[in-house]
């Protein structure tokens, strides 16, 4: 029986449209397809951390995580979304032939005679739209405008703006280009835009093999020259990076165009290159080379100094690798607002063998561990909340019988599986009444031994923060001892969300339990697509 392959995608209307697209190129070659929206990251175990696995683009992330949890075999993506560089294990299967990669201007109610005026209002999200627009039109202001394709024409027929810049494709695709939307052929698109991309697992070879004949060669041989020089330059969404390559059929010449910007459009790079079909190889290097040669990289850090567009505040230290799933719009600060220290627990306690053990965080664990070796616990049944609690305990105590996202599950799972037993639950000394409570009135004998004490440590947050990263209820306690909660929430799960939600008035939950989640989170509120 043939495999159906089932081709993930994300849920706006731009990316289902791109989705059939390539569902029907694929029927045509007599596969069997289904498409499976991914909303949410869902609950899946990885072996390293997101940005370990590369995993750092925020609208391609919520895919990457559900093609390596085997919840879909390839991912439909617009190609200029996708970093440079792919999580491990996953691969480029095809690009299919590039539509229209310029960038167009929709008119508000006025018609474009306001371009040749001083005054004029512009919207758009993109650096890179907004540093070229006010490097041609330097008098003029660009507002912020965020959202999908719809959501960014609705906020324009709505606002009092001259125009929004949008990118051809996208608005042609799904029918939406009004007629006399403007083509800006100056504009250097981004590299890649207008293009669809298919990625695979590297192991999958039906589904690469299925999606290799989808590839258009002249295409894959454009992009790769223009993302090559957009890694070249170490850009992101963060740089106002343009680059644009195609093949003069007549000639069989590669035509490149390049583009750094200051963020104001006050100063610009660019690099224009012509070479033979097959001695392109390096192309995309010399270019940025010729960049970063004409002060490019004097230009990016001077941007990089510039004040920041947001600040958030972890109460929690973060690590570097982590900060870096921010942009450098973003400036990060960050504490721990929450001291553990263990205490002494007494060797009669694990003396006998324990029936069912409960652990509801990886401070449980160390705590143990801090008072006995492994040799010493002998553990028979072990349930926890968490898979990195589950990874620690495996790692240093021995298997976990089950696992659940929160206390609550958990609660739920053991009041069924160990009903009029006993069970000992390591814990701290502010531990959740959720899972005891629950447990007793199921007739389970819960045995709480005080493995370690949460201590406040909160410190004073300046009122420039614009939202605040939290990790559990004592968190969003100690914050609130020192501070006011006239900023945004992140929280990291519900139950954390429960507690800031009694101060807060704007409080949002991240989709998994992680740290790498909750990043995410920030960067959907603050990042613009």
């Amino acid at each position: 029986m043939q495999k159906i392959i089932r081709i993930g995608t994300r849920e706006s209307e731009l990316a289902l449209w791109q989705a059939k697209k390539v569902q029907k190129l694929l029927e045509e070659l007599e596969y069997k397809t289904q498409i499976v929206p991914i909303k949410s990251t869902g609950d899946i175990v990885l072996d390293k951390p997101l940005y370990e696995l590369g995993i750092t683009g925020i609208f391609t992330k919520n895919l990457d995580i559900a093609m390596l949890n085997n919840d879909i075999d390839i991912a439909v993506h617009s190609m200029k979304d996708v970093p440079t560089a792919l999580p491990e294990g996953i691969v480029q299967a095809a690009v299919l032939k590039r539509a229209n990669y310029n960038d167009i201007l929709v008119l508000g109610d006025d018609n474009e005679e306001f371009m040749a005026q001083r005054e004029g209002v512009i919207a758009t999200g993109s650096l890179r739209r907004r540093a070229q627009w006010l490097n041609r039109y330097p008098t003029h202001n660009v507002v912020d405008l965020r959202g999908n394709v719809n959501t960014r024409l609705e906020k324009l027929e709505n606002n009092d703006w001259n125009g929004a810049v949008f990118a051809a494709a996208g608005l042609e695709r799904i029918g939406k280009r009004p007629k006399d939307a403007i083509n800006l052929s100056w504009m250097i698109p981004a590299p890649a835009q207008g293009v669809i991309m298919i990625t695979a697992l590297a192991e999958d070879d039906f589904s690469i093999d299925a999606c290799n004949q989808l590839n258009h060669v002249d295409t894959e041989t454009c992009t790769t020259v223009e993302r090559e020089f957009l890694k070249e330059l170490e850009g992101g969404c963060t740089a106002p990076i343009g680059a644009l390559a195609y093949i003069n059929d007549v000639d069989k010449e590669l035509v490149f165009k390049g583009i750094l910007l200051s963020r104001d459009g006050k100063k610009k790079i660019e690099i224009g290159k012509k070479v033979p079909v097959g001695r392109h190889k390096f192309v995309a290097i010399d270019c940025a080379k010729h960049i970063i040669d004409k002060g490019g990289k004097i230009l990016m850090m001077e941007d990089q100094g510039l004040e920041k567009e947001f600040s958030i505040y972890s109460t929690k230290k973060l690590s570097e690798a982590q900060k870096k799933l921010l942009p450098r719009t973003v400036e990060v600060n960050d504490s721990d607002f929450i001291k553990i220290r263990f205490n002494r627990i007494t060797p009669r306690i694990v003396k006998k063998e324990i029936e069912n053990v409960i652990f509801t965080s990886k401070n449980g664990v160390e705590a143990v561990l801090n008072n006995f070796t492994k040799d010493e616990l002998n553990f028979k049944n072990i349930y926890c909340v968490g898979r990195r609690t589950k990874k620690l305990i495996e790692e240093r105590i021995g298997k976990v019988f089950h696992v659940e996202r929160n206390a609550k599950k958990l609660s739920e799972y053991l009041s069924n599986q160990i009903k009029g037993q006993e069970a000992t639950y390591f814990c701290s000394d502010l531990r959740l009444d959720t899972l005891p409570t629950v447990l007793a009135k199921n007739e389970i004998i819960v045995n709480e031994v005080e493995a370690y004490k949460t201590m406040y440590s909160p410190a004073k947050v300046e009122d420039k923060i614009n939202g605040v990263l939290f990790y559990s209820p004592s968190t969003v306690e100690s914050y609130m001892q020192s501070n006011t909660s006239d900023k945004i929430a992140f929280c990291i799960g519900e139950t954390t969300a429960k507690e800031a939600r009694k101060y807060f008035d704007k409080v949002q939950v991240a989709n998994l339990p992680t740290v790498e989640s909750i990043l995410e989170l920030v960067n959907l509120h603050f990042v613009k697509e």
